[in-house]
């Protein structure tokens, strides 16, 4: 089922704020930003596409999870005694 317009343009407002790190007071700026995103996909696409609006902020890129995977694994911390057990060994 097709999402309606205002529902569409509201994620997708949503989905702005998330990207720019949650801002206060920008609400009417991303509200604008999303209708004008919502105008010109009915535009280029026809009122009968289905248009996503999730954030792409929610997505992961492949080469960051590439780096992540080969870099070598960190060396294990020195295992810190309790000062029970130090006062133990004496």
């Amino acid at each position: 089922m097709l999402e309606s317009r205002d529902e569409w343009i509201k994620k997708r407002a949503y989905a702005i704020w998330e990207e720019e790190g949650y801002p206060s007071g920008r609400d009417t700026m991303h509200w604008e930003q999303a209708s004008n995103e919502r105008i010109a996909l009915e535009k280029s696409d026809g009122k009968d596409v289905k248009i996503s609006a999730k954030s792409k902020a929610k997505r992961k890129p492949a080469v960051a999870v590439v780096a992540v995977a080969s870099e070598p694994a960190p060396k294990p911390a020195a295992k810190l005694t309790s000062k029970k057990a130090a006062v133990a060994k004496v």
